[in-house]
């Protein structure tokens, strides 16, 4: 499944402003509760996830995923896309600063597995990372992610 079928016009922001690494992963957040996926206390918990493990979640440069586990906080599995007009430094050594806040809910263990896959080919598509950077819009970002029969679009 694409992760434009996974990902919601709603919960999708570009060129948002963020203080710090929490205040992004506290609007990427807000999307996700936003969109009925999770309710506030899951931002909470994925705030203190990064506070007690360190800035892991950056998994590649500019790009980090928020999470935290399976809680009852998470309504149903659900992702969002905060795309940072400036970004932000979480602390780590590589790939800091991040200007992409991906994040993710899962009701168990397993049930993300499709969505990281879908994640996971995006984020290993540098042609395409660097044309999502210059998104301005949230329906721009569903279409550049939605994949097309026609071969790439300009």
């Amino acid at each position: 499944m694409a992760l434009s079928e996974q990902l919601t016009h709603d919960a999708i922001a570009v060129g948002v402003h963020a203080d710090d690494w929490r205040d992004a992963v506290r609007r990427a957040g807000a999307l996700l509760t936003a969109t009925g996926v999770t309710t506030d206390e899951y931002t909470d918990e994925m705030i203190a996830t990064v506070e007690k493990l360190g800035p892991y979640i950056v998994l590649a440069p500019g790009i980090a995923l928020a999470h935290s586990r399976p809680s009852p906080a998470v309504q149903r599995a659900g992702i969002s896309w905060l795309q940072l007009a400036d970004p932000v430094e979480f602390g780590h050594e590589k790939n800091d600063p991040v200007w992409l806040v991906v994040a993710l809910a899962a009701l168990d263990h397993d049930g993300h597995i499709g969505l990281m896959s879908s994640l996971a080919a995006v984020l290993g598509d540098t042609e395409l990372l660097a044309t999502l950077q210059g998104a301005d819009s949230p329906e721009r970002v569903l279409e550049i992610l939605t994949p097309s029969n026609e071969g790439p679009t300009s």
